[in-house]
């Protein structure tokens, strides 16, 4: 009949012999075959780079992408799931750098360009074992077999045309901009890139004074967070429309905003000599602070810029045309000189002196120390803000003056923007905030770099006329220069392909490579060759209907997404986006390596499981929040699979048993009790919810509705039915409990089958595969369970959730009042407006559950409560602060009963204090409950249980009846035997012990399956258990009859 089923608690070892009958039954690749030409749902997977190894976040990403795709195929739709590879890019070529021991640019060409880009190639796969084992130990389904690879020629082809798509558009211009720039990779960034490696940083800035030569000892006094600018400096800017003051401290004047006086001087240490507006300073002169501007532009003047603010500093910027896009945009308008005391490397050019050779940032304290000695150092201080590192090699940025290759984005503002508003972005505040702010402050896209491992810019420039041709594919290139239409599409090898300009000159490839973005961005339909083939295919697939990768990627790969697909084919290229969180340590801060906090995957995938692990993040909170990581969370989220696993087992045993073939029965012609309609109610509800919510992107309520499903089944409907199920006739009832149980755990393991693919795997292989041979091999072959609305029964539901709540308050009340469970109480007391008296069917499983004799309910509780009253100050303060102290008098001195009454039923309870009216609701209130000598109460949500916890003689020797039943119970499961064994059971005891198992013998045979029970004065430690009772001792020997 049914296989056995292992009670432990080892998950990792079944899944591993899951993902074993997978691959042999190629489950994955079944998954599309029963759907091939229904509705199709898209799903793209974002490339990961295989050159670096996977952390948790992207275990994180892999699940929350996992699920969404398996519940589709589970109703019906095709589900093209394709993986892919991004293998371009710096990344790749800093690690081929480490790997071969050199460093930049020039040693890079010394080692020669077409090695170099061999070493990427292979370096691109150094981890890509670990990136499909982890893929494949979590369950991430998708085609790894026949991924797409972004430094594949076809892909590569594919980028070209949509380039030459934009330059179709009068989009594509090659500019002389400021631009951030890394001085270690030798190569400008976009902004998008910019945006991911931010950093709060502590740096010295600096209060200058620049001497005016026609004024002695006058200055004006400017600030600059950058003093390695400095050497650059041509000119000052003030807001024209701002007031400047002169003032004189000591032997100095100095020219500032007159709204920063007070941030830089005391009162009283200054006196104000005169105001004027910013634009009457504009081309007064000033000393160079270093006079290395040789050419013939007039400098060293003050201009007047918009983009001056008064928030800090002076209000009086320095401006170095050569390092800022501001600066540069005054230079413009001034005719300033363009001087560039900085090369390429971020080092100081030769002829500065003691900066000569060093780096840019290194330079400020020689800088500052230098102004110090000259006198032209007002002050320095410690500044702290955001500044950009190169998110690759971690290098701070410079802006600096570059020629790049740019697409005019900005003109496509607004159909970016139109197109982000069509995305149904989760959370929904990244709509307008992270991705919308970003799409508000566009600028145009650099997209090209000046480095070798790259998509290449696919842009030929005549070396006579200066006329640029964008070729678009590898047919156009052979037409165009004659050479073999498969020529490989990387560098060094596409540098030697020309061709002839009509002028007569030469087409030469201009040297740059693309923005590695560029290529995750293409995706869409670079992973199809499209337009060169598999052109129904992209057209059925885009756009993407979800996507999800962390919220770092709203600047990075969902931005380039949009964009491209915005200027090729105007619309956004998914229509569904959930933003993940970052996955920090347990205390909430961000895991790195330096500060030891990372969490191996594997320490948790191999001690707990990918079940454990998935059904954790699935549960912990909104998928966009931030996720705090340890074992022992997801300790606690393995929970549930104990609880759905228990239950299995717990039917395998006695279906087993009774050899109960699930086939040979009907659900239909069943005699179900009010307990199974209940279940099955809660079963289709719970269909109904999970349905609707995945149609909606909603795990996590999703997910909690699972749990407590799953909860209520095991803590509930079993414990409440277990004893049908022991009888050895195979009766009406008995069929009815399996029916019921096996419908719950068949249609349960559907429902749960794309959270935790694993454990519902094994569950189903045993309770459906084997018994109908036809049934698909696989749980992730089946169709989503549909919602029975006929069994839905929400007075059913509603009456058991307040029997639940009853029986929750009830054990609340029993632990505040030290009663253990099996001791019987005489008497319960409910108190409640929520709803009317229960039927007596649930009034007796509420006696039942509780050990008590009898369950009234009353509205009047003042015979076993009091209440004390206190005035809620957060409330009543501000409304009667006056009258606090004499409303609090009042609350300890009236009728507390009748306050409570009165404001529970949704009524302000009014009184009069010194001749005003006060009027007070249930939240103006702190109501505690005190129980009366004999009682002991608890409440929540307006319900009231009150337990009558007097003892008498035969209550206490029922309780220890209870206990004794417990004690031979688990003495059965120790010796191991069938739970249909019947016993025999010898003891020996002595006062109340003995007067219990005599007095009460045959209700703890009928309860224990005990045939024969009888004193046996030989029993010692030797022989038998010695077990103690409520505090009494006896020993005590259990054997099988027959």
């Amino acid at each position: 009949m049914y296989k056995k089923v292992d009670t432990g608690l080892n998950f990792t070892e079944r899944e591993k012999k899951v993902l074993e009958y997978w691959k042999e039954e190629k489950v994955f690749e079944k998954t599309n075959e029963d759907t091939k030409g229904k509705p199709v749902f898209t799903f793209y997977d974002g490339p990961p780079t295989a050159n670096g190894k996977p952390h948790i976040g992207h275990i994180l990403t892999r699940v929350m992408k996992d699920i969404i795709p398996r519940y589709k195929i589970m109703k019906g739709y095709s589900v093209l799931r394709k993986a892919g590879w991004d293998t371009h890019g710096l990344p790749v070529e800093l690690e081929v750098e480490k790997l071969l021991g050199i460093n930049g640019k020039d040693q890079i060409e010394k080692y020669g360009i077409e090695p170099f880009i061999n070493k990427c190639k292979e370096s691109v796969w150094k981890y890509k074992g670990e990136w499909e084992k982890m893929s494949d130990r979590v369950g991430y389904w998708v085609d790894m077999e026949h991924p797409y690879i972004t430094y594949d020629n076809d892909y590569i082809e594919s980028v070209w045309w949509s380039l030459k798509e934009i330059d179709k558009q009068g989009l594509i211009y090659k500019g002389h901009k400021i631009v951030p720039y890394c001085p270690r990779c030798g190569t400008a960034l976009s902004s998008h890139e910019v945006a991911q490696g931010y950093k709060d940083v502590k740096e010295k800035s600096a209060f200058v004074k620049f001497r005016i030569p026609s004024r002695e000892n006058t200055f004006f006094l400017a600030w600059t967070t950058t003093p390695w600018t400095l050497p650059s400096n041509v000119a000052l800017a003030m807001n024209a429309n701002e007031d400047y003051t002169e003032i004189r401290c000591g032997e100095e004047n100095y020219i500032l905003a007159d709204a920063l006086i007070p941030s830089l001087f005391e009162e009283g240490t200054y006196e104000r000599i005169s105001s004027k507006k910013g634009k009457e300073y504009e081309y007064t002169e000033y000393e160079p602070l270093y006079p290395y501007h040789k050419g013939k532009e007039k400098a060293y003047f003050v201009t007047c810029a918009e983009y001056v603010t008064l928030t800090d500093g002076t209000g009086i910027v320095h401006i170095a045309p050569a390092f800022g896009a501001d600066d540069a945009a005054v230079g413009r308008e001034y005719g300033l000189p363009f001087l560039q005391m900085v090369n390429e490397k971020g080092c100081f050019v030769e002829g500065t002196g003691e900066l000569e050779g060093k780096f840019c940032k290194d330079g400020d304290k020689i800088i500052i120390r230098d102004l110090k000695e000259r006198g032209l150092l007002f002050k320095e201080q410690m500044y702290e803000h955001s500044y950009p590192f190169c998110w690759r090699c971690d290098t701070p940025l410079l802006y600096y003056a570059r020629k790049s290759w740019f697409i005019k984005v900005t003109e496509a503002r607004e159909r970016v923007a139109r197109n982000n508003a069509s995305v149904n972005w989760m959370p929904d505040t990244i709509k307008t905030g992270r991705m919308g702010n970003f799409i508000d402050n566009l600028i145009d896209w650099g997209f090209s770099r000046e480095r070798y491992w790259g998509t290449p810019v696919p842009v030929w420039v005549c070396d006579k006329c200066g006329k640029t041709h964008v070729v678009g594919s590898r047919k156009e290139l052979h037409e165009l220069s004659g050479c073999d239409e498969n020529i490989e599409l990387h560098r060094p090898y596409i540098d030697e392909v020309t061709f002839g300009c009509e002028c007569g000159g030469t087409m030469r490839r201009t040297p740059e490579v693309m923005d590695c973005w560029y290529d995750s961005g293409s995706m869409p339909f670079a992973q199809h060759h499209y337009p060169f083939e598999n052109k129904d295919l992209f057209e059925a697939n885009f756009p993407a209907d979800f996507i999800s990768e962390a919220v770092d990627q709203t600047r990075g790969w969902f931005y380039v997404l949009l964009v491209i697909s915005t200027l090729l084919f105007d619309k956004a290229p998914f229509r569904n986006c959930i933003v993940l969180g970052h996955v920090n340590d347990k205390n909430g801060i961000k895991m790195s390596k330096h500060k030891g906090n990372v969490v191996d995957p594997w320490s948790v995938l191999d001690v707990q499981g990918a079940d454990a692990v998935r059904w954790y993040f699935y549960t912990a909170g909104a998928p966009w929040i931030p996720t705090r990581f340890h074992a022992d969370a997801v300790s606690e989220a393995q929970k549930f699979l104990s609880t759905l696993w228990n239950t299995y087992a717990f039917f395998v045993l006695y279906a087993d048993i009774d050899k109960f073939d699930p086939t040979a029965y009907s659900l239909g012609d069943a005699k179900l009790t009010v307990m199974d309609e209940w279940i099955l109610s809660k079963l289709n509800t719970l269909i109904k919810t999970v349905d609707e919510g995945l149609e909606k992107y909603d795990i996590t309520n999703t997910s909690r509705a699972i749990e407590q499903f799953t909860d209520e089944l095991s803590n509930w409907y079993v414990r409440r039915c277990r004893e049908r199920y022991w009888g050895s006739d195979m009766t009406d009832d008995k069929i009815a409990a399996y029916c019921t149980l096996y419908e719950v755990l068949t249609k349960l393991c559907l429902i749960a089958a794309p959270y935790v693919p694993f454990i519902t795997e094994e569950i189903y292989g045993n309770l459906v595969r084997t018994f109908r041979k036809d049934a698909p091999v696989s749980v992730h072959l089946c169709r989503f369970p549909e919602c029975d609305e006929s069994r839905i029964d929400a007075k059913l539901e509603a009456d058991m959730d307040n029997v639940i709540d009853v029986v929750v308050l009830g054990r609340s009340a029993r632990n505040a009042g030290n009663m253990k469970n099996r001791q019987p109480l005489s008497a319960m007391f409910v108190l409640t407006d929520k709803f009317r008296e229960l039927p007596e069917s649930y009034v007796s499983v509420v006696k039942e559950e509780l050990n008590v004799k009898d369950c009234r309910f009353v509205k009047d509780g003042s015979a076993f409560l009091s209440y004390e009253l206190k005035p809620q100050m957060r409330t009543v303060g501000p409304k009667y602060g006056p009258l606090l102290g004499k409303i609090k008098t009042f609350l300890s001195e009236c009728d507390a009963a009748a306050v409570v009454d009165t404001v529970r039923a949704g009524k302000p309870y009014v009184f009069e204090l010194d001749g005003r009216e006060v009027e007070l609701s249930e939240e103006d209130l702190l109501i505690s409950v005190k129980d009366k000598e004999g009682f002991v109460a608890a409440s929540d949500k307006g319900v009231t249980v009150v337990l009558d916890v007097t003892l008498t003689d035969e209550l206490i020797g029922e309780g220890f009846m209870r206990e004794v039943v417990s004690k031979i119970q688990t003495g059965r499961k120790e010796s191991g035997f069938n739970v249909t064994d019947h016993i025999r059971v010898e003891y020996k005891a002595d006062g109340k012990l003995l007067e219990v198992l005599d007095k009460y013998a045959e209700g703890i045979k009928a309860d224990t399956l005990t045939d024969e029970m009888s004193f046996n004065e030989s029993l010692s430690s030797e022989n038998s258990k010695e077990w103690s009772v409520n505090g009494e001792t006896g020993f005590f020997r259990l054997t099988v009859i027959g």
